[in-house]
């Protein structure tokens, strides 16, 4: 599913369509869901161009002269340019490209195309979405940043510690599996309250965000974690063989290790 590595491979895709002449845009249904009255794609992106790609989180922001286009991809949307694909495959996407499951598509006057592909429909397209929604960048998250998300103070009140990661109002671009990577290799139980943490525990998780988002990243995204090996029923930590741990957390599946994640 694409998290914000995702994203990152997206948005440097989406560098070849600047400069580029729109001649139509197609957004469907589904796409078109929850964008601003009066400001369809279809109507306002033609005869521009994009001149800037960006990202804030798991959010694709491509500028033109006028409004900026928003991309949310959901749990299996991809980006293809020209018929090349930002990424080969998402880990719970269909391992395919088919013509059917184009969503949007960004039509230039040379003949090219940005595609939205999304079988399970949940990628939209939005005319200047609300940025200030988000929280930090994840991959420019600071520790000031993660305190400030976590709270400022250490107690038993605050959500799961996990939930507090995934909300992108928070921290902006960590989606399920690298919340468990990132808690797995900081040693500390997700279920834990966000504000529980020592100013140890804390610089060791920010430390642990850094090192898992660069590493991933050269890997080849979110699924390339240590921790992916055990994750399933009956999974064994790689660290020390101990049988993970599975519950629902944050409103999504989460396994950790009982050992050696306090």
């Amino acid at each position: 599913m694409p998290e914000i590595l995702e994203i990152e491979y997206y948005r440097q895709l989406a560098e070849g369509a600047l400069d580029r002449r729109i001649a139509s845009v197609f957004v469907d249904e589904y796409a078109g869901r929850g964008g601003r009255p009066g400001m369809d794609p279809e109507v306002v992106l033609p005869g521009l161009s994009f001149v800037a790609a960006n990202r804030r989180g798991k959010l694709l922001l491509l500028e033109t002269e006028g409004p900026t286009l928003g991309m949310r991809f959901g749990m299996t949307g991809g980006l293809l340019l020209d018929g090349l694909a930002g990424i080969d495959a998402l880990r719970y996407g269909p391992g395919t490209y088919e013509e059917r499951w184009i969503r949007a598509a960004v039509q230039f006057e040379d003949g090219g195309a940005l595609l939205l592909h999304d079988p399970r429909r949940l990628g939209r397209l939005i005319i200047d979405p609300d940025v200030d929604a988000l929280g930090p960048d994840a991959l420019n998250l600071t520790l000031r940043e993660l305190r400030e998300a976590l709270g400022s103070r250490a107690g038993r009140g605050g959500p799961p510690l996990k939930a507090r990661l995934l909300d992108q109002a928070k921290v902006a671009g960590i989606g399920n599996l690298l919340a468990d990577e990132i808690l797995w290799r900081a040693g500390i139980d997700p279920t834990r309250s966000s504000t529980s943490l020592d100013d140890a525990e804390l610089r060791r998780l920010h430390r642990c965000t850094r090192r898992v988002l660069d590493q991933l990243f050269e890997r080849g995204g979110s699924h390339t974690g240590d921790h992916m090996v055990a994750r399933h029923p009956g999974g064994r930590c790689p660290k020390d063989g101990a049988e993970l741990f599975r519950a629902t957390v944050g409103g999504r599946t989460t396994y950790w290790c009982p050992e050696h994640q306090r």
